[in-house]
């Protein structure tokens, strides 16, 4: 049964400051839109006589001092021929884009991305999140809107330059940190679903609280998730695994029903089961708080699925030993068998990213194996091996993985984890030193061209060194000969024998 309780003090661990922002009157509004591109737009506009605005991300960024690239601009009228306007403006510095099946064109300028599209309204098919457009007003613009933050519209006419269009109070959401739908919720979500997933996105990225009568509207229409694509949902579920605070998003998931659809295996590690005394820990919460864990620590999307899927394995290798207590022996590599199916499943990419998740998945616990007993020399080379160049990485995961509440423990780790770090740091060294030592040493010399400890064995002793280490020739005994030979010849030195080997 899915959670209502859902961990009270998780959910108020959460529960941290929100994004700041700053109320503008309309006069400050245009003077932060005193911008080139604003006044090209805006001149354009005014010569076809149409209204322009605008909308969207960009303005609600603008409040919460976000910089932001990407501009929407709507007009009562025809985007596309407002943006062949504004490229023949621009000169040969813009490149335009028209998709005149959806009615609206792009234009690319130095570093923005300004995309157009005429005020409309919008009805939907059951079976279907793809609207029936028609030409519509600002207003039934705005109606259309997912939510009220995002419905906010800034004119850029010249003589109400700088005059936000806020039906919805949206500026009042973005101030109480709430996410809510313009219109009935339950609307807003069965027309397109996707809107749920952008809902907790949005949510997350911002730290914003879903209003409840929306949240209730998420948990009635979980189900029409269905109608969306795989590729679609992957790509806000990546947002929020971007996020600062991405449990957030997957709590609020879990919640309303949405994650059991999209992600069920996840939701199967929120179990806690006790038997003569001995009880396991939540592992969906501690799953989570991994996540989070690594989120401070990184912006390695790939890395963040590792934590997410590091016990993933769990539920599947759960077993109850009368002497142990309850085990989850070879979880990680259930887990690390698990990863491609779900990464197939969730379209997720099939590529190196998916074998350097599911193999930091398979060795998430060799080095929590190496720390809680003496750290040998043999032990971290052979992790280093399996690890390869991914060994940060690895280490950076089991360091996340420390969620203990018993202090005593958690040093502990903590501690045998430095030791570890250590261990790999010296070996590391150790083997470079070693790898970079060229294969003919100074008895070789001195064997090959009857020489005593000298000056002359130094230089060429040094000779070969230099070479390796400017990666001018491989570590390698035939190629390391033929430069030795050239440089003995260059000194005058002859070969012991005649014969060469």
């Amino acid at each position: 049964m899915r959670s209502e309780m859902m961990n009270f003090e998780y959910l108020c661990k959460l529960n941290k400051k929100k994004s700041t922002m700053r109320l503008y009157s309309d006069e400050q509004l245009a003077r932060l839109l005193d911008q080139d591109i604003f006044h090209h737009i805006s001149a354009v506009a005014d010569q076809l006589h149409i209204d322009c605005y605008v909308v969207g991300g960009y303005v609600r960024d603008l409040f919460l001092e976000r910089s932001s690239k990407d501009i929407d601009v709507v007009v009562v009228g025809s985007g596309i021929e407002m943006a062949k306007m504004l490229k023949k403006r621009l000169g040969k510095g813009a490149m335009l884009s028209v998709f005149q099946n959806f009615g609206t064109a792009q234009v690319k300028y130095r570093s923005l991305e300004i995309e157009f599209v005429g005020a409309r309204k919008e009805s939907y098919r059951h079976d279907s999140r793809k609207p029936i457009v028609e030409n519509g007003t600002l207003e039934d613009d705005q109606n259309r809107r997912d939510f009220t933050i995002n419905a906010m519209a800034v004119c850029l006419n010249a003589e109400r330059y700088g005059m936000l269009e806020d039906p919805f109070d949206g500026i009042c959401d973005l101030e109480d940190g709430i996410i809510r739908t313009p219109l009935d919720p339950d609307i807003t979500f069965s027309d397109d679903p996707l809107r749920m997933m952008r809902c907790i996105r949005f949510a997350t990225q911002l730290n914003f609280f879903i209003e409840d009568e929306t949240f209730d509207a998420l948990d009635r229409n979980a189900e029409r998730i269905k109608i969306i694509s795989k590729e679609r949902i992957a790509d806000e579920l990546n947002k929020i695994m971007l996020s600062p605070v991405p449990s957030k998003g997957f709590v609020d998931l879990y919640r309303c029903g949405l994650l059991e659809i999209i992600f069920p295996e996840l939701c199967r590690l929120d179990i806690v089961e006790s038997r003569n005394g001995k009880t396991h820990k939540n592992n969906f919460y501690h799953t989570l708080e991994v996540l989070d864990n690594i989120a401070t620590k990184t912006d390695n999307l790939w890395l963040r699925w590792a934590a997410l899927l590091h016990d993933i394995g769990k539920p599947r290798s759960k077993k109850w030993d009368n002497h142990a207590g309850w085990t989850f022996h070879n979880h990680n590599y259930i887990g690390g068998k698990m990863v491609p199916e779900l990464f197939r499943r969730m379209k997720l990419p099939m590529d190196m990213k998916m074998k350097y998740v599911k193999k930091l998945v398979e060795l998430h616990m060799r080095p929590i194996a190496i720390a809680d007993e003496v750290v040998t020399d043999s032990a971290v080379r052979r992790l280093m091996s399996d690890a390869g160049e991914d060994i940060n990485d690895l280490m950076i995961l089991c360091e996340a993985d420390i969620t203990s509440k018993n202090a005593v423990r958690k040093a502990r780790f903590i501690d045998n984890f430095r030791i570890v770090r250590e261990k790999l740091k010296d070996l590391a060294y150790r083997d470079w030193r070693r790898e970079l030592q060229p294969c003919i040493d100074g008895n070789e010399i001195m064997e090959m061209f009857d020489l005593k400890p000298s000056l002359v064995v130094g230089q060429l002793k040094q000779c070969l060194k230099d070479a390796v280490l400017d990666n001018r020739v491989p570590n390698e005994r035939e190629a390391l000969m033929e430069l030795l030979r050239k440089k003995a010849s260059e000194l005058g030195l002859q070969e012991k024998h005649s014969t060469r080997q």
